[in-house]
Formats: C-alpha cells, structure tokens, sequence
C-alpha cells in the first residue's frame, strides 16, 4: 500500500486529485472521438492524404498561438483561462456531433470538417501551454512536480487506453456521430473538477516587455542551454517521423489487416498498454537521473516496434508491436516535459513551455502531411518503415551527445537551486492535500 501511495503520492493534493479525475473523464472522450474521427474520414473519403491534411489543420495553428501563449501564462490566471478553452473544446465536439447526425456532413460535404479540425488547432495551442504550467499550480512544491507530471502522463494514456476500445465499439453500434456527442459532454467533468479547484493568484508585477521581445527570450534562453535544445530537437524528430503513424491507422486496420473499426479500436488500446507502462515507470522514478539515457533506448524500442508492425500483416504479431510503439514513442513526451519543467529557470518555464507545446502540436501535424503523402505514393508500410527508421538512426547518433546533456542538466539543476529533486519525496500520513 505504501509503494502505491508513493507511485501515485501527487494524488494526495486535493486540487491536483479534482483535475486528475475531471481530466480523465475528458480524455476518455477525446480519444473516443480521435478514433472515431479517422475512421470517419476514411469511410466518407477513402483518402489517406485527406487523414493526414485533417490532422495538419488540427494541430498547425499551435506553430503560430502557442509562442503568445506560452509568454502570457505568467501574466493571466490559468485557471480561468483553462475553463475558458475547455468550454470551447466542448462547443466545437457539439458541432461536429450536430453535423454529423443531422447529415450535414456527408461524403459531398465533408469541408466542415476541415474547419472544425482548424478550430480544434487554434483552442489546443491556447490550451496547452496554460495546462502544462498548470500542474505545477495544482501541486505547490516543486519537488512532487516529477511525479504530478508522470502522473499525468498515466492518466492520458489510461485514457488512451480505454478510449480506443469504446470508441471503436460505439462506432460499430450506433455511429461516429454518438462518438462525437460523447466527448463533448466528457468534458463537463473537467470544467466541474476546475471550478471546484481553489487555488489564489498573486496579482503578476505589470510587465513593460513587448511580447515579441519575451518570446525571443523564450527561443534564446532555450537554444542556449543544451539540454533543452537536445530534448526539443530529440521530441520534434520523434513528432515528424513516428507519432504521425496514428493518422493512418485506418489504412493498416481495413487495408492491411483486414477488419473493421474494432480492429483499428485494438491496435489503439495496445498502444495504449505500452504507453501506460512507460507512464507508471516515469511515475514510480524519484529522480531525474540517467532520463536521457532512458529517452535513448526507448526510441530504439519504439522505432523498432514501428518497423516491425508496418512489416506485419498478423493482427496478433500487430499487436504485439504495438506494445512497443506505444512503450517507446509516449516517454519521449513524458521525459521531455518532466525535464523541461524541472530544469528550467522559473522566470522562464512559461516560454519554455511554450517551446515544447509549439512542437509537440505543430510538428506532427506536418508528419501527418508526410506520411499521407508517402503513404499515396509508396504505400503504408514502405512509408512508415521509411519514417520510424530515420528515428531509430537519431537514437543511435544521439548516444555520443548524452554525457554533455547529463552533465548540463546537472549545471541546471544547481544553478536554479533546484535541490528537492535531490531528496526523497517524503509520503505524507493522511490522505489530505493542500491548496483549500
């Protein structure tokens, strides 16, 4: 019992436990409509290059909002702004559900989906940034953030792990458009958990900087240091070349394996049981130390479970693989966020942030263009061989680079007097938090 309190220790701060379980509830339908989205746009088009163009317009504007964003975190209440875009993310799922059951999309309109993916893009790279630098608000001291984080990690891919599953049996039973109006209505749970969350902000010291000129900060403070520019550069490779795989899982699920909806719900949830795992691990870790070296040998394993599921024409052996992506390809967004948050300077962890998100969101979404793209011109499993094993060469080439990395984090680490991630967290005796 002692051990599952420490791996989940975060937990036992009120406000971090409301948004962990509103969360959940929210995420669970976001996948649920992830998964009914591709399949969705496959039926109606039969295009693989149009499962990619949606997925670049739901994720680009991140490239051009979230450097703003990240600059105004420290400048505007979090929370407030977080109900805010959740409440929007909830509007655009009611479209979309609304479009779809009523018939107003079909396969001679599908244009509204376009636009309603482009919102979707523009909501998450304001969300984004403000969520990141939120758990830190959630749990006060900086040396539970680590496990906040891997918790965190551990809720999305909970969540991704059951998703898939119902979203591909709700597709089968009563439609894409159900699927929508589920997640829409998941996400009450969130605005609820946050509006219940107690947290005072200070009144931020008004600020004469222009934006532009924090921005540049933001990108020179994280070029400078080597750690970071190493982890952004490692997690934009991995965004570009390997997590795009899931804007053509449709293709693989009906082309290739021959099944159905359900079959593209089970590649998903498997790869959700590896990235859970690799969520848990992150999460029973009390230290930073030796995470780029883990980050290193789990891209390996998760380029070559891509290889080896783009290789299969076995549901089983498929889904094996999966295992393996899924394990090896979601840590690299764990760690990266774990160590950015931990060794950046506070005055900087907002624009920072920023940089990380503006990644995460708007590198994939050209990803998601090449490997449609590839996808036409070579096909499926020519196209995501070709893209995982340019990560795996990355992972190899970068083994010379990691004492250098390890070695600055350390520098960081001391610089910014960061001394609690040093210490064991000490598990509290009562199942109380703080923050009321």
């Amino acid at each position: 019992m002692k051990k599952l309190k420490e791996l989940f220790i975060s937990l036992t701060v009120r406000n971090y436990r409301l948004f962990f379980f509103g969360q959940l509830i929210s995420v669970i339908g976001t996948w649920v409509q992830r998964t009914a989205m591709t399949w969705y746009v496959y039926r109606l088009t039969h295009s693989p290059m149009l499962l990619g163009v949606v997925g670049f317009l739901s994720m680009v504007p991140a490239l051009f909002i979230s450097p703003f964003a990240g600059a105004w975190t420290d400048h505007w209440n979090r929370k407030r702004t977080l109900i805010g875009t959740q409440t929007l993310f909830m509007l655009q799922a009611f479209l979309l559900a609304l479009g779809v059951l009523t018939g107003y999309i079909n396969e001679d309109r599908w244009w509204p989906l376009l636009i309603l993916a482009l919102c979707q893009g523009c909501i998450e790279g304001f969300d984004a940034p403000f969520r990141q630098n939120f758990v830190l608000d959630l749990v006060e001291k900086r040396s539970l953030l680590p496990n906040a984080i891997a918790t965190n990690s551990a809720l999305f891919n909970s969540a991704r792990l059951i998703g898939p599953s119902i979203g591909g049996i709700m597709i089968v039973l009563v439609g894409e458009g159900i699927c929508f109006l589920i997640n829409a209505l998941s996400y009450l749970a969130v605005i609820s958990s946050l509006i219940a969350i107690r947290i005072r902000y200070q009144k931020p010291p008004k600020s004469k900087d222009n934006i532009f000129m924090k921005i540049k900060e933001g990108w020179s403070y994280s070029w400078r240091n080597l750690p970071i520019r190493w982890l952004i550069a490692n997690l934009g490779v991995f965004m570009l070349f390997a997590m795009s795989y899931t804007s053509i899982i449709p293709v693989f699920a009906r082309d290739i394996l021959q099944g159905d909806a359900k079959t593209q719900g089970l590649l998903l949830t498997c790869a959700g049981v590896g990235a859970l795992a690799s969520a848990l691990y992150m999460a029973s870790r009390k230290t930073i130390k030796g995470l780029p070296w883990i980050s290193i040998i789990m891209g390996c394993i998760g380029s070559l479970g891509l290889i080896g599921f783009a290789q299969s024409a076995n549901l089983w052996i498929s889904m094996l693989m999966m295992v393996f992506v899924g394990m090896g390809l979601t840590i690299q967004m764990a760690i990266t966020n774990t160590l950015l948050q931990t060794i950046s300077f506070p005055s900087m962890r907002g624009r920072v942030l920023s940089v990380y998100t503006m990644t995460l969101n708007s590198i994939s979404p050209f990803g998601s263009l090449l490997v449609g793209w590839l996808t036409h011109e070579i096909g499926p499993r020519v196209a995501v061989t070709f893209c995982a094993s340019i990560c795996l060469l990355w992972s190899l080439s970068s083994l010379r680079l990691l004492p250098k990395v390890s070695q600055n984090i350390i520098r960081m680490l001391v610089k910014n007097k960061n001394t609690e991630l040093y210490r064991p967290i000490i598990v509290p005796n009562v199942y109380s938090g703080t923050g009321s």
